[in-house]
């Protein structure tokens, strides 16, 4: 019987040293929360998802399709070949389980090595400059943009990091920010983001206007990448990146960003709630249609309350503000 991993040296991969397992599954959108759940239990490190598109404006925009499934994928390093084959058959013994449900069309694990140089640039074609909200350009550094004149440019490179921009989590928070920013939430304040992938909420967020951002992340690749992207729009001064979770330790802070998913905001609104000052807002994303209500009790037992929500398609983000002490 055939698997994932067929024809795969993990071996020799092991020995070469920078090589990752990319794991691959072509899924409903209404299947994406469900099977990157999944695929997160196999690479610790997270998931990122790639909606269907097709570029625009000679290549230079994209416009997405949401009737194609989307691509989840996932990466994990290649230490260890016997803990590899263990994550790979409970991700496949898992997903087959879904799939025995038949509710939405999802495709089999498909798996290859990659090196990490070849992977940083395989994938760049699969992110295109993409305009969210009205002002918020998300432009690729390897690719060119005719600026606005109220533009606000995030120029990222997520590397072996997620959050690119493409995935409507992302772009739903984005969305609150420059709510919160428009009515003037965000000058000034102090930040939190929280699973911060490549910092493209955490450069959002200064660039509308935060005084200073602190963006935590458990994966010292995303880290790595939050700090890079930073870098490259001249805010390391106003963004301080670091290993961690909430709670942070160094709250409490005006605004706390939290783009996770459902399970983890549950698991750690208690964590969330201790890094919010009295009268602070905090922005979840993430969250799968089904699974809103769970989010909202959970963060209503920590004394916060739903002042907002904004949805796209099955997805939906929450505005939650804690009462003033």
């Amino acid at each position: 019987m055939s698997g994932p991993l067929d024809g795969l040296d993990l071996a020799g991969a092991a020995a070469a040293k920078d090589a990752w397992l990319e794991l691959s599954v072509a899924a409903d959108h209404e299947a994406v929360e469900a099977v990157s759940e999944i695929l997160s239990r196999a690479a610790p490190g997270g998931t990122s998802v790639e909606p269907a598109f097709e570029l625009v404006e000679d290549g230079l925009a994209a416009r997405l399709d949401l009737a194609r499934p989307a691509l989840v994928r996932a990466y994990l390093p290649v230490r260890s070949p016997e803990a590899v084959r263990s994550a790979v058959a409970q991700a496949d013994r898992e997903l087959g389980h879904l799939q025995a449900f038949g509710l939405r069309p999802i495709g089999d694990l498909g798996a290859r090595l990659v090196r990490e140089a070849d992977w940083a640039n395989a994938w760049k074609v699969h992110f295109p400059v993409l305009r969210v909200g009205r002002r918020i350009v998300i432009r690729p550094t390897w690719r060119r943009h005719r600026r606005q004149p109220d533009d606000v440019v995030l120029a990222l490179d997520p590397g072996m990091a997620f959050g690119t921009g493409l995935h409507p989590t992302t772009r739903l928070c984005l969305a609150a920010l420059e709510a919160l920013a428009d009515r003037g939430a965000l000058d000034g304040a102090r930040v939190l983001d929280v699973g911060s992938g490549s910092g493209i909420l955490s450069i959002g967020a200064a660039r509308l206007g935060a005084a200073s951002v602190l963006a935590v992340d458990v994966d010292p690749i995303a880290v790595e990448a939050s700090a890079a992207n930073a870098r490259r729009n001249r805010l390391a001064r106003r963004i301080r990146v670091r290993e961690g979770s909430a709670p942070s330790g160094e709250g409490p802070f005006d605004v706390v960003l939290a783009n996770l998913i459902a399970s983890l905001l549950v698991t750690l609104a208690d964590g969330l709630a201790e890094d919010l000052r009295p009268g602070g807002t905090l922005l979840a994303s993430g969250i799968f249609a089904n699974r809103e209500a769970e989010v909202v009790a959970a963060l209503g037992r920590r004394g916060l309350s739903i002042a907002r929500r904004w949805t796209e398609g099955d997805w939906v983000a929450l505005e939650a503000v804690r009462p003033p002490g």
